[in-house]
This record gives structure tokens, C-alpha cells and sequence, in this order.
């Protein structure tokens, strides 16, 4: 009995350690793999080594900065500032060791050092690494809305977070640098209405993230919000591919890039974000529909003639590592820069704050495929110790294709376009 009780001592003793160590060890890992860069606001170009310089100098050559646009930037609110903006408990739980590691990894990236006041934490170190930049253009700003069921009812246990777009407007007024796009949900009682009143706003982009929203584009039901897009000239920017950001698994079906010819056949501007560049997809062209690659399906989208001037497609998390794809698919990055007819429908996004996540963009493996040298990817790591957001835009300019090094991305690719005005 003696025995069993002092087993049962170490056993608990050993769990309250493991407990200690897996937080503490969340708190490194996040730091670690998170926020590993030096951004130090207000800092100069002077404190880079030359070779960096250079590096910037020539990623900005031939660009109209006054032109120069970002189309995927997120904003995370906690409540903090914005009351009605929310997070999902489980990212605070130690019952979710993971998920909260998730978030603590998102924390440190975007600056968030305390929890009370995230909210403005987040916002000016945004800004900050924007004034950080000696050219920089304006940043797109995306509201979230929450996901939602067939019947328009709330679906609250499948919204990982919300942001308003009354948030993301008041944050966009305040700089001169940021342009709001909203976000609303098709299958919402009141979808029409809000989507018509933030229209007359002068918004224009419209943002989903439908493996996470539960949002699947082709449903007929969604008529009338497209139509009403349609109206005011609005553009649907769509995550399309697999999520893996956040939780979507029972829903990744619904980042099938086919599911987006609904509001295109309606006259529906869209930007396909990330060029659906993860994942696979059921092919509901072929006979048995099969499993393919959500880039191959993205490509034989792109390539019907009947969609060109409404569909478009974003650069946004094509750098990650997990990205860059392996034969015998097409790699994503590889194609694109292969072909520069496609450049002349894409735009750019960074998917900040992930080009400010150290493990997410990993200049070894770009150097291994042949997209950057050696001396670059020196010279990248330190830009982006020195500021992430820089630094996503110099990776960007600096990519080459590994076979063909004279095709890169081409000047316009980072420029607004005028069919795709993200703001009235």
C-alpha cells in the first residue's frame, strides 16, 4: 500500500513538472519560432550592412511606390480595444496546449506582449513597421467574420476569431497608410443589407476564409449577395486551398478553387488568395473526382479565357516553406515564376503577421530549391531581423527562377490595379 501511495506521489509530482515545463517551454517555443527578429521601431537603413542596402535598393527599382499596395494583411483583436471583436477561449486554455501555442506564436510575431493591451499592441507594431520602411506603399486591412450555419443561425464553436468591420474601419481612419476591407458572411440573415451598407461605405473588398467561415461558394443560395457584389463593383477575396492557420479540417473540402466559377459566372470579381497553393481537392470535373492538387485545379481556373478581367489571384504565403511544393505536382512558386503571363492577373499580399513568424519562412529552403544564393539569403535574414514586413517584400523581389534566372516577379505584380481599387 506504502508503495502505491509513493508511486502515486512521483506520478503526480512528475505530471506538476511536465506541467511547468511544457508552459515555460510554450512561452520559449513561441519566442523561438514566433517573433525571432530584432524590430526595433524608428530604427535607420544605416544600421544594415551595405550588402542589405543594396538588397532593398534593388527590390525597389522600377516600382511606383506611390502605387505600391498590399492586399492581405490581417489584424487580430482580442477585445481589448475592439469590444465586439473576439478569440476563441481554447487559444488561452492549458487544456489546449497546442492551439495556445498557436497563439502565443501569433502574440510574439505581431509584438503582443501584454495581454491587456493586445489590441493596440498589434496595430502599432503594424504601423510601425510600416513608418519602418523608407518607400512603402498602403496595406490592406482584413476584417474576419464568424462562421455561420445553413440556416443563418451562429455557429460560435467553429469561429476561431472575429473582427469587425466597424474595427477595421475605425483602424484604417486612423492611418493613412491602411485600407479597410470587410468581411461578411453569405449565409448571415442579414448578408445583403450589411454587405450593401458597408458597400455605400466605400468598401470593396470582401474577405473569406471559407474552410474556416464554412462558407461553400457555389451554394445557390448566395445569389443575391453576389448580385448585390456585383452592384457596387466589389471584389471577393477568397482563401482557396487548405487552411492550416487555423482549425478547419471538417471544412477543408470547401477550399476547392472550382467552387468560385459560382460568383464568377455571376460577374463577380475574385482574387484567389494564395494561389491555392496547399493542399488537394476532389477534381468535380472528372468522372469519380478524384483527389488533385488545389494548384493544378487553381491553373485550369485560371486558364479559362470566359474569366479573364474578374479573376485574379494573390501572392500571399507562396514564400512559406510548406509552399513550395515537390514533383510530380506543379511547385507553385517554380510555375509562376516560369510563367509571366500569369503575373499579369496577380497581386501581391504578405499574410502578415506570417512573414513575421521565423519557422513558417525559411530562407534554407529557398536557398535549397534555388530561388535565392547564398550571399541573398545572408542578406535577407538580416532584413528581416531588421523588419519582417521589409523583408517579405525584398524576398518577393528577389526571387528567381531556379532553371531561368532572369524570370522573377515582375514589377506590376506589386502595384494596385485599377480594376481591383480595393477602396472608393
Amino acid at each position: 500500500m506504502k508503495d502505491s501511495i509513493h508511486y502515486g506521489r512521483r506520478t503526480f509530482l512528475l505530471l506538476v513538472q511536465l506541467l511547468i515545463l511544457c508552459y515555460f517551454g510554450i512561452s520559449c517555443v513561441s519566442r523561438c519560432i514566433g517573433g525571432a527578429h530584432d524590430f526595433t521601431a524608428g530604427s535607420k537603413y544605416d544600421s544594415l550592412s551595405p550588402e542589405a542596402r543594396k538588397l532593398i535598393e534593388a527590390a525597389f527599382f522600377g516600382i511606383d511606390t506611390t502605387k505600391l499596395l498590399d492586399y492581405h494583411v490581417h489584424v487580430v483583436a482580442l477585445g481589448t480595444d475592439c469590444k465586439d471583436c473576439y478569440i476563441h477561449p481554447h487559444f488561452y486554455s492549458s487544456l489546449h496546449p497546442i492551439k495556445r501555442m498557436r497563439f502565443n506564436v501569433y502574440a510574439s510575431a505581431a509584438g503582443i506582449t501584454d495581454f491587456k493591451r493586445a489590441d493596440e499592441q498589434y496595430v502599432g507594431r503594424l504601423n510601425d513597421l510600416i513608418d519602418g520602411m523608407e518607400q512603402h506603399g498602403r496595406y490592406t486591412i482584413l476584417a474576419f467574420d464568424r462562421a455561420y450555419n445553413a440556416d443563418g443561425t451562429m455557429n460560435e464553436a467553429q469561429t476561431d476569431f472575429y473582427l469587425t468591420n466597424e474595427y477595421i474601419f475605425d483602424v484604417a481612419s486612423r492611418s493613412k497608410n491602411l485600407v479597410p476591407a470587410i468581411s461578411v458572411h453569405p449565409a448571415r440573415k442579414d448578408a445583403v443589407i450589411e454587405l450593401e451598407r458597408w458597400a455605400k461605405r466605400g468598401a470593396r473588398v470582401v474577405k473569406w476564409l471559407p474552410n474556416a467561415m464554412g462558407i461553400q461558394p457555389d451554394n445557390k443560395g448566395y445569389r443575391d449577395f453576389y448580385l448585390m457584389m456585383k452592384k457596387y463593383d466589389m471584389i471577393l477575396l477568397s482563401h482557396a486551398g487548405e487552411e492550416r492557420a487555423v482549425d478547419a479540417d471538417e471544412y477543408q473540402e470547401l477550399g476547392n478553387p472550382l467552387y468560385l466559377r459560382y460568383p464568377l459566372d455571376l460577374g463577380v470579381k475574385v482574387i484567389v488568395a494564395h494561389c491555392a497553393s496547399l493542399g488537394k481537392a476532389r477534381d468535380i470535373d472528372a468522372p469519380g473526382q478524384p483527389l488533385v492538387s488545389n494548384f493544378e485545379l487553381f491553373l485550369r481556373l485560371f486558364g479559362e479565357r470566359k474569366y479573364e478581367g474578374r479573376l485574379f489571384a494573390d501572392l500571399s504565403a507562396m514564400t512559406q516553406f510548406n509552399r513550395l511544393g515537390a514533383s510530380p505536382e506543379p511547385e507553385p512558386l517554380k510555375y509562376i515564376l516560369g510563367h509571366p503571363e500569369i503575373q499579369n492577373r496577380l497581386v501581391n499580399g504578405s499574410d502578415y503577421p506570417l512573414p513575421a513568424i521565423n519557422i513558417v519562412i525559411r530562407t534554407k529552403s529557398l536557398l535549397k530549391y534555388g530561388f535565392i544564393t547564398e550571399d541573398e539569403r545572408k542578406h535577407l535574414n538580416e532584413i528581416y531581423k531588421f523588419n519582417p514586413l521589409l523583408f517579405d517584400f525584398v524576398l518577393k523581389r528577389t526571387l528567381k527562377h531556379p532553371e531561368k534566372p532572369s524570370l522573377k516577379l515582375q514589377p506590376q505584380v506589386f502595384l494596385e490595379r485599377k480594376e481591383l481599387k480595393p477602396f472608393r
